[in-house]
């Protein structure tokens, strides 16, 4: 359902378009003098990050990643970004959490002030970008979480269930990482185009942006590696509880083995082959018994059982 919605504080505005139509965009194409590409690609999403500057504004496209609420997988986002010199319009085609709380905080004028927004949009953008990565940080705080329960859980004989929940733990980090694959590139180059709009002082601002993605990265990469090293865990108990339980089966196999051939030899239809005295059928049981002894005696001493 397409939706837009305006916000203002001391001189800035923020313009938020939720699957905008090509009314609304034209609308906002003509007030704001966007340039015809702009307005072109705000109506379509784009599978590729980017950054690009005009003669008034300053466009990027990024992706974040987005728990779903109904199915609870990380999912990625779109969020194109227009930046003017006091005006501040995104985009985005579902909906965003991050933005929309952004938007219930914009309401509170005691929040903008302690966040010191500045003069222009670039602060406006700055206060969004670590908002969108502190709730990427949420969601790897979740992900840590449950690392530290597999952790705990690993060593309670449960490596088949394991398998599982490392894998789905594993598969959400590869989620926030391939939505996050063009950022460090993207901020870098809205690090070098945004002083011609906003002034050499505001370097130190978009360098702050860079930073909050470094610090995601890392974990990220931390994430991961612990995770890797809990599978390696996992992967050799279970390696070892199958041996044990193959071992298990081949000593009870070996032990077992005589005597059923001493069973089928017995039974036979044969002249030569026949119990007819109680001696001799507990003679049989005995040799059977003095097998399976010895053979478990001397698996004992291989330490196999």
């Amino acid at each position: 359902m397409p939706m837009i919605s305006r916000y203002t504080h001391q001189g800035l505005t923020w313009i938020d378009l939720e699957s905008p139509t090509a009314e609304e965009v034209a609308t906002l194409a003509e007030e704001y003098a966007l340039h015809p590409v702009i307005a072109n690609e705000l109506l379509v999403s784009s599978e590729r990050a980017k950054v690009d500057r005009y003669e008034n504004a300053i466009y990027l496209i990024l992706h974040f990643p987005i728990r779903n609420r109904t199915t609870g997988h990380i999912e990625e986002a779109e969020i194109d970004f227009v930046l003017l010199k006091n005006t501040l319009i995104t985009t985005h085609y579902e909906l965003v959490d991050p933005l929309h709380d952004f938007a219930r905080l914009f309401e509170f004028d005691s929040y903008l002030e302690n966040t010191g927004l500045g003069d222009h949009a670039g602060f406006l953008f700055v206060s969004q970008m670590r908002e969108l990565y502190k709730h990427t940080l949420f969601i790897l705080e979740s992900i840590e979480e449950e690392i530290r329960t597999i952790e705990k859980e690993i060593f309670d004989g449960e490596e088949t269930a394991m398998v599982t929940r490392l894998s789905k733990t594993n598969r959400a980090l590869l989620d926030i990482k391939s939505a996050l694959r063009q950022h460090k590139t993207t901020v870098k180059s809205f690090s070098q185009v945004c002083t011609r709009l906003y002034g050499e002082d505001f370097a130190m601002y978009a360098s702050m942006i860079e930073g909050d993605y470094a610090h995601i990265e890392q974990s990220v990469e931390e994430d991961r590696q612990m995770l890797q090293d809990m599978r390696r865990t996992n992967d050799s108990l279970l390696s070892t509880k199958t041996n044990a339980t193959i071992r298990w089966l081949t000593v009870v196999n070996i032990i077992l083995l005589p005597m059923a051939l001493i069973a089928e030899i017995f039974a036979m239809h044969s002249q030569y082959l026949y119990l007819d005295e109680p001696w001799q059928l507990f003679a049989a049981f005995a040799g059977m018994a003095v097998i399976c002894t010895t053979s478990v005696l001397y698996f004992r001493s291989k330490k196999w059982l």
